[in-house]
């Protein structure tokens, strides 16, 4: 290595001719080798030779830090001016003052070459966004993974390398206009989200002392609430034949099964048989599953018992109501919504817009308030919280009028089985979830 340090001085020590004074005019005419810009320390221009003829002009930026020599690649002239070089240099020798390191303070598109070998560098955006997925994320979050596949997929690809102390709030605007600009709004909200979290983090460990997120609009705009309920006669196309409609006849009993109980996609893939009391019809969601960490019991209506003792059939010996393919693990939600997607042009023509598995939860709802339920107990069959007072001070837990509610559900839903379905069509709804004139 120290042979390696003295070769790397020996060849940038001035050469024969280099000019007193860099001028872009003396730099392009400048033959192979390297050369040091008097009027600025450490920057270095190197002239290689390359095939054909012709000739690579690259600035360079000799540096200490913690006592060990290195090159950082900065650009290429005339791509980067003279000027624009000397700004750079100025630039990284003020952060390799403040004890941050020049070759993490540089974007990724901008490539490093390092004469030594570097090592690991707790400041990068990747180090802190471990740190806050195991220290903050993982022990507060019931769905860490939401977190960490939006790191994963739009952050560190990114800024994984860079130091998180040199991220400019005009780079956090760039990366945000990005996802936007790719078609995904919704998605640079949630990005926005979890960046904002991950430098405020950052701050609390005393890792960076400031965030670059300063925005005061959200980058995907304002989101509108969705709003599609399915119509009776789309339920009708389902409900009559759903083996028909999702090709698989576990797929059809999940989404049956998630239209008769209103709960979540994920709380249903990650339901064990342990928690399902067939005899007594009672679901129970354990507070570790559960979205709002509260433990939920779903009473099951007749129809509803039936597509859980078919999904007992199809999973057999293994623990979980809807298990992976090996069935020793639970399913990933996701394959859910890809099996019913699979199906949205066949129930495109049979007369079923798209919708999402979420769409079922909201039909649900709005099938108990017509059906004249009290919004306080349809909000408790959903398992939202009633608020912080009422949930504080009523403790009970309403299992009957839910199980009232859901059995009255249930029956409704029974009756769109049925051919012509006449007792349905009455008060229905319409395609946008809107209440029909009989």
């Amino acid at each position: 290595m120290d042979t390696e340090i003295r070769k790397n001085r020996q060849n940038s020590r001035p050469l024969a001719g280099a000019p007193k004074r860099f001028t872009a005019t003396n730099l392009a005419a400048l033959p192979v080798g390297t050369y040091t810009d008097p009027a600025s320390v450490g920057l270095q221009l190197r002239v290689s030779a390359r095939s054909k003829g012709t000739e690579t002009r690259s600035w360079l930026l000799r540096f200490k830090f913690k006592g060990t020599e290195s090159r950082l690649l900065l650009g290429h002239f005339p791509a980067l001016s003279l000027a624009d070089a000397r700004r750079a240099a100025q630039h990284l020798r003020e952060r390799a003052a403040q004890g941050i390191d020049p070759r993490r303070a540089t974007a990724r598109r901008n490539p490093v070459r390092e004469l030594l070998r570097e090592g690991s560098d707790p400041f990068t955006v990747r180090a802190l966004a471990a740190d806050f997925m195991d220290r903050h994320v993982r022990p507060q979050r019931k769905r860490p993974e939401y977190a960490e596949n939006i790191l994963k997929r739009d952050v560190l690809p990114a800024w994984g390398d860079r130091d998180a102390r040199t991220i400019e709030p005009r780079e956090v605007i760039a990366l945000l206009d990005g996802i936007v600009a790719r078609g995904s709004p919704v998605q640079a909200n949630r990005v926005y989200g979890i960046v904002s979290q991950l430098f405020r983090y950052g701050i609390h460990r005393q890792i960076v002392t400031d965030t670059p997120v300063k925005l005061l609009y959200r980058p995907g705009g304002k989101e509108k609430p969705k709003t599609r309920a399915l119509s009776d006669e789309e339920l009708r196309v389902i409900v009559q034949d759903p083996q028909q409609a999702f090709r698989l006849h576990r797929t059809g009993l999940i989404v049956m099964a998630l239209l008769l109980t209103g709960q979540r996609r994920g709380d249903l893939a990650q339901a064990e048989w342990k928690n399902v009391n067939l005899e007594t019809r009672l679901w129970r969601i354990p507070s570790e599953d559960a979205k709002n960490g509260r433990e939920h019991l779903v009473p099951l209506s007749d129809l509803a018992l039936e597509q859980f003792q078919g999904l007992k059939q199809i999973a057999g010996r293994s623990r979980y109501v809807v298990p992976s393919a090996e069935g020793n693990a639970p399913i990933d939600p996701k394959l859910i919504t890809r099996s019913v997607a699979r199906c949205l042009t066949r129930l495109k023509r049979l007369g079923v817009e798209r919708f999402s598995l979420h769409d079922l939860r909201r039909t649900c709802r709005t099938g108990l308030a017509r059906l004249g339920v009290r919004p306080d107990i349809a909000e408790r069959v959903l398992n939202h919280s009633p608020g912080r007072l009422i949930q504080v001070y009523d403790v009970y837990a309403y299992v009957d009028e839910r199980r009232e509610a859901l059995d009255r559900w249930g029956s409704y839903v029974k009756t769109l089985q049925e051919v012509g379905g006449e007792n349905a069509k009455e008060g229905g709804l319409d395609s946008g979830g809107r209440h029909q004139k009989a």
